[in-house]
Formats: C-alpha cells, structure tokens, sequence
C-alpha cells in the first residue's frame, strides 16, 4: 500500500514537467501523455481550489514507478506543481501517505 501512496505522490508531482526533463522521465512510465492529460488539473495552480481528482487519474498515478520518478522532481518542477495539491490528490486517492517521505525537495507534513 505504501508503495502505491509513493507512486502517486511522485507521479503528480511530475506530470507537469513533462517537457521539462522530456524523455528521461520514458523510463518511470512509458504512458506519459495519458498522466499528463488525465491528472495535470489537480496538482497546477497553488493559488486556486484544490480539486479531488479523478478515477481516470488515480489509475494513471498507479502505473508509475514512484522512486524513479521523485528522483526527477527539481526546484523547477516544484515551481511548475503545487506539491500541496499533489499530497491531496494522494489522499483523495485514498493512498496512504507517510509523514517524513520526500519527493524533490518536498517532504510530506504529518497528517493532520
């Protein structure tokens, strides 16, 4: 279960930045543009509300490979995603989140 809350964690961190790290990011999942389309909605724009995702996007989060991509999220990427959004939509996924994990430079808050 940890490693299902792991992968989506990191794979909405990173389907914005997509074209930031382009093909490097093949090899977390090969099926990039259908993440990308089915879960950028929920983890853009920290100013606006958070939005609980959908059952196309949390089945796209559970393809990717998590360690794989966290390794890839920069400073850049997390200026692109609010990685805010992205523990919600985890949530909302009923994925469970472990305190203390990081994703990028991100660490995840305790559950409150």
């Amino acid at each position: 279960m940890e490693a299902k809350l792991l992968k989506l964690f990191s794979i909405l961190a990173f389907v914005v930045a997509i074209s930031i790290v382009g093909t490097q990011a093949k090899s977390c999942n090969p099926n990039l543009k259908d993440l990308v389309n089915e879960c950028k909605q929920y983890v853009m724009h920290p100013d606006s509300p958070k939005i609980p995702p959908s059952a196309s996007c949390c089945g796209e989060v559970q393809k990717v490979d998590i360690p794989c991509m966290c390794s890839k999220v920069t400073k850049k990427i997390e200026k692109l995603v609010s990685m805010e959004k992205v523990l919600y939509v985890m949530r909302k996924c009923e994925m469970p989140v472990k305190s203390g994990f990081h994703c990028g430079s991100y660490t995840i808050p305790p559950n409150i």
